[in-house]
């Protein structure tokens, strides 16, 4: 175990699978590889029960955490398959990305992350890396104000070091019994700012939105593809009979909302992010009112000011700069037609 947890933080491994009688798998910038190691026996499985706590003779599904021997963290989950034992190791990362080096728009963040309060929203599908981009938005408040952050997460990806700003890090499952119960109680743990893994339902979203109206920093994440789909999921989270109220909220305390893909780099050398983003002000906040989403959605895709960019503006750009290939540029551009013309020039 110790020998595959070193190999995967040679690698930069984001995820360690391990299965009885099979072997190892590292998932790497989102490609999996299979190292040259001898396959996980039986003992491995049993020995790495124990040290998490768990009976390897009835354990089902166990989350647990398990400190490797230079004292990197991992989460860990056992579970079986086909009757056998099988785990999923990931490393709780403490070396977080500057925004700039993940490529993110540095300057828009920026201005966003030092509002006094606020939603800011980051969405996209799983394995996008929301988890990377709100860890750095976190290390950049802690190191430019001074104030109390406090976490609610499922489960924690990344540990933070206190600087200028202190954390309080919570885990579901093991602090805090759901994200609504743990935002809830956040309210009155003196928070300047508030991150929420994730908004799941109608509770949680409107208490991020009444903490941002009461003079909170929230950011939160979303599974969702774009811009435009994730205003309208949000507002969609509540009854038919509160939406107008969620609106409402939703138009005054949103700052902004980013939305990400990483797509294969054109050298191969990894993945590249890429994407759209919308700053809340001026008559978005009507058109968010109105859920107008036609005219947000032109909105971005003018791109008047640097605060609004498209997936679309994006990709071709991307693909211009030789960053991603046409291909796989044109494959996530959800429209060929329109992205050709884009890349033509044609407007």
């Amino acid at each position: 175990m110790e020998s595959l947890a070193a190999l995967a933080r040679h690698w930069g491994a984001s995820d360690l699978y391990l299965a009885e009688g099979l072997r190892a798998r590292l998932k790497v910038n989102g490609s999996f590889h299979e190292p040259e190691e001898p396959a996980v026996s039986t003992a491995d499985m049993e020995a790495l029960c124990k040290v998490c706590g768990a009976d390897p003779a009835t354990v089902l599904d166990r989350d647990a955490a398990w400190f490797a021997a230079d004292g990197t963290r991992f989460r860990v989950n056992l579970h079986r398959r086909m009757g056998r034992l099988g785990a999923v190791l990931r490393q709780i990362r403490t070396n977080v990305s500057t925004l700039d080096s993940l490529g993110l728009p540095l300057d828009l963040i920026s201005g966003w992350l030092h509002r006094r309060a606020g939603l800011i929203l980051v969405t996209g599908p799983t394995g996008c890396g929301k988890s990377t981009t709100v860890a750095s938005c976190l290390d950049l408040l802690a190191t430019s104000r001074q104030g109390h952050i406090v976490t609610i997460e499922d489960p924690i990806e990344y540990l933070f070091t206190d600087r200028l700003a202190f954390f309080t890090q919570r885990e579901v499952g093991l602090d805090t019994a759901t994200y609504a119960s743990g935002l809830q109680k956040a309210l009155r743990q003196a928070p300047d700012v508030i991150f929420l893994g994730e908004i799941r339902d109608g509770d949680s979203a409107v208490t991020c939105l009444q903490a941002a109206e009461t003079g909170h920093l929230v950011i939160s994440t979303l599974h969702s593809p774009n811009v435009t789909e994730s205003l309208d999921r949000l507002s969609n989270l509540v009854p038919p009979e509160d939406r107008a109220v969620m609106l409402s909220l939703l138009s005054h305390q949103m700052i902004g909302v980013l939305s990400q893909r990483l797509l294969p780099r054109a050298d191969g050398t990894g993945v590249a992010l890429i994407c759209e983003h919308l700053e809340v002000n001026g008559a978005v906040r009507d058109w968010i009112r109105a859920m107008d989403v036609p005219s947000i959605a032109d909105h971005i895709k003018r791109g008047d000011e640097p605060t609004n960019r498209a997936f679309l503006n994006a990709l071709v750009d991307a693909c211009k700069e030789g960053i991603v290939d046409y291909d796989t540029a044109l494959a996530h551009s959800g429209n060929a037609f329109e992205f050709n013309r884009a890349l033509r020039g044609v407007s």
